[in-house]
């Protein structure tokens, strides 16, 4: 395994917090600090060897589609968050895919349908009577993709990078929650405070993920 390139995280971490800093301040610069760190876990899976397998290929063209969504996801309005949620949909779908590159442990992903069921099922009953009704749908299948996700990424449990795409694909599916509460009815930047951190944290986990492939 290579060394992680703390440069890197140190820019992520620094661009995360400046955004949240600059939330109630300066919203605009969120236009600045949010493609940075976005860019940032790209960077990290180039540098971990993204190029050189078709595990590193399928994570890093996930990763290019959440920067897009990420960037999607700035403006506060209905069409761009669609698109950005149809781009994120996409990037857990490239995800599950590179997951299932690996040495697939069948009897873990039997475990994880449990509690993959459990989050789903809860998330939909929790965010079902704040929905419109242009947004049903599309919610839906975003859950049934994460679902699919978190199903593909425990297939990975006994691998060499198990333990970082287990966390970050968990990691990335909780942050969701907060963009969806954030979204759908109580947008508070106490939402930001906790999702956005974990959202980008977790990125960086299944970037460097493609380093111990």
């Amino acid at each position: 395994m290579a060394a992680l390139p703390t440069y890197i995280v140190l820019l992520a971490t620094l661009s995360v917090a400046a955004m949240l800093f600059a939330d109630q301040r300066a919203p605009q610069l969120e236009w600045l600090f949010k493609p940075l760190a976005s860019l940032c876990f790209v960077a990290l899976a180039l540098q971990a060897g993204a190029l050189e397998s078709t595990y590193g290929l399928l994570l890093l063209s996930g990763l290019i589609l959440c920067l897009f969504g990420d960037v999607l996801l700035i403006p506060a309005n209905d069409n761009t968050f669609i698109a950005g949620l149809s781009s994120f949909l996409l990037g857990h779908l490239l995800f599950a895919l590179a997951f299932l590159q690996l040495p697939p442990k069948q009897s873990a992903m039997l475990i994880s349908l449990l509690p993959v069921a459990a989050l789903g099922i809860i998330s939909l009953r929790w965010l079902w009577p704040h929905l419109p009704p242009n947004m049903k749908a599309p919610v839906c299948a975003y859950v049934a993709v994460i679902c699919a996700m978190l199903i593909a990424a425990s297939s990975s449990w006994g691998t060499g990078p198990g333990a970082w795409i287990i966390l970050g694909a968990w990691g990335f599916a909780i942050s969701d929650l907060s963009v969806a509460r954030n979204q759908f009815f109580s947008p508070r930047f106490s939402n930001r405070l906790w999702g956005i951190p974990l959202y980008f944290g977790s990125q960086l986990l299944l970037a460097w993920s493609v380093s111990l492939t």
